[in-house]
């Protein structure tokens, strides 16, 4: 196992893996190995159920305007408890918008990417694959070069107090992610 010490390294390796758990167990591959099985049987059941299954391009538009909408309502919901939980002022709200903004695109970016990977599976080659997991670590990079100096901007701009929340929330996350990766690299 590779070990990666570097902080955005580490973010990339974890964001490509984690949309990489998410693509290979989204309903659209658990349906196409049980239509490929299908597809193999001789059965009349197994032809009834390849017969009865829609098609991938309706799967994948189907699971891809539902991913869109559950990642845009786990997004939403970040961003009102972060919002709660930092106590942002009246006077923030311009750095806070533009820092929910970056958010949201970086998450709407992340969504597009992973529809366009989920679209290709059946004709990539391993090669493609490892193509695409870089994709996924060039989003991740190029979200985070946004991401951070719209927070600096809003952390700049907060009271002591809302900066010692904002170190307690960000701290714990970090050391949550390297507990995990502790456990995993054993």
């Amino acid at each position: 196992m590779f070990s990666f010490t570097h902080p955005v390294a580490r973010a990339a390796t974890a964001a490509a893996t984690l949309l990489g758990a998410i693509v290979l167990a989204s309903p659209l591959f658990a349906a196409s190995g049980d239509l490929s099985r299908a597809a193999s049987a001789k059965s009349p059941a197994a032809r009834e159920i390849l017969a009865q299954a829609p098609s991938p391009e309706a799967m994948t538009a189907s699971s891809a305007t539902s991913e869109e909408k559950a990642s845009s309502n786990q997004v939403e919901a970040h961003i009102k408890d972060l919002h709660k939980k930092l106590h942002i002022t009246a006077a923030q709200d311009p750095q806070w918008n533009d820092l929910a903004q970056v958010m949201r695109d970086n998450a709407k970016a992340m969504v597009d990417l992973q529809e366009r990977r989920a679209a290709a599976t059946q004709s990539m080659s391993a090669v493609d694959v490892v193509k695409s997991y870089g994709s996924v670590i060039e989003a991740h990079a190029a979200g985070m070069k946004k991401f951070i100096p719209a927070f600096e901007a809003l952390y700049n701009s907060m009271s002591d107090a809302q900066k010692q929340t904002a170190d307690a929330l960000f701290q714990s996350r970090a050391r949550a992610t390297a507990k995990k990766e502790m456990k995993e690299s054993k």
